[in-house]
């Protein structure tokens, strides 16, 4: 609870000069980045969760749980790690945290998360890792991580300032996702205020209609953060990928995909042809192969095949949305 609400000699901007008050609202840029950022990643790790299960079932083979990385132990790394800790389904031994100080984690580590200072033995261990250190960490951190990722582990970072192929390059890996924010002018509410109750603003079904990434624009103080298609369709290859490690035929992928997002004929089923060019479907369609092993490089940054299709479909966004606003609904 903010005790200053209301108090108006006790708020923040209260003690700012004039010239100050003028970039107030890099503040709550700041936060709706913190909630946007948390409310992707979680849902990337609720599909990558659900893929796994209906990955056990359809294999009747024993999976273990998701095991979740988190790579700083920052103000971005303890807010992911608290939602996650709150979303039903998730346990603490199954998130594991490399920061330079774990003693300052005490309250993750009394709850069961794994708190070490070790990023090569995170790296090794997770099947997906987030990035949450500061750009001025990147080099150091992406050298050291460098030929210890594992080819099925997918790299999630939350460093901005840095393109996506540019931290590719730097980590030699290219199954790497990379939220890219783009600030558009609007008249949204200030919502910016809860950004330290991360897991609390996403209770908040507003805050979760605006975070959703397919939603026209998300929330921001001076402006509205806009993520786009192409995020949405990277993940979606980044599953697809997962399918083909798991050595699924073409049919059984889109089958697992379709069912896993709640797709039918009124919505846009996902095809061979949703996803790669028609020379490529045709010799997918009515066969056994795999699909193959997609750039999600080349898919965050390229007009895609799933981005065209993503984009003429509204009942399958309208779907994918639906999914996005049922991951925060156990909260």
């Amino acid at each position: 609870m903010d005790l200053t609400i209301n108090l108006t000699s006790l708020e923040f901007e209260t003690g700012l000069s004039e010239y100050e008050r003028n970039f107030t609202y890099l503040r709550s840029r700041a936060a709706a980045l913190s909630v946007c950022g948390c409310g992707h990643a979680v849902f990337l790790t609720q599909l990558l969760s659900l893929l796994r299960e209906k990955l056990k079932d359809m294999s009747n083979k024993s999976h273990r749980p998701l095991n979740i990385g988190i790579l700083g132990g920052g103000s971005i790394g303890k807010k992911l790690a608290m939602v996650l800790l709150a979303m039903p389904g998730f346990r603490p031994s199954d998130i594991n945290i490399s920061t330079k100080r774990p003693e300052t984690l005490s309250e993750f580590s009394k709850s069961g998360v794994p708190c070490y200072r070790d990023n090569r033995r995170l790296a090794g261990w997770a099947d997906v890792l987030f990035l949450c250190v500061a750009r001025a960490q990147l080099l150091h951190v992406c050298a050291e991580l460098r030929s210890h990722l594992p080819a099925h582990c997918l790299v999630y970072s939350f460093t901005s300032a840095v393109p996506v192929r540019r931290l590719s390059l730097l980590l030699g890996h290219s199954f790497v996702l990379k939220p890219q924010y783009d600030v558009v002018a609007c008249d949204s509410a200030q919502m910016g205020r809860h950004h330290n109750q991360v897991t609390e603003t996403l209770k908040d079904e507003e805050v979760v209609s605006a975070t959703c990434p397919l939603s026209v624009t998300a929330f921001s103080a001076s402006g509205a953060l806009s993520s786009g298609q192409q995020w949405v369709s990277a993940l979606l290859y980044g599953l697809l990928n997962i399918c083909t490690a798991e050595g699924l035929g073409s049919s059984q992928s889109l089958q697992l995909l379709n069912e896993l997002l709640q797709t039918s004929s009124s919505t846009g089923v996902l095809t061979c042809q949703s996803f790669v060019n028609a020379s490529c479907a045709s010799t997918l369609t009515n066969s056994e192969e795999p699909f193959p092993w997609i750039n999600l490089i080349d898919a965050q940054t390229k007009q895609t095949p799933l981005s065209s299709y993503l984009s003429g479909h509204e009942a399958l966004q309208s779907c994918i949305s639906a999914m996005y606003h049922k991951t925060f609904s156990g909260l």
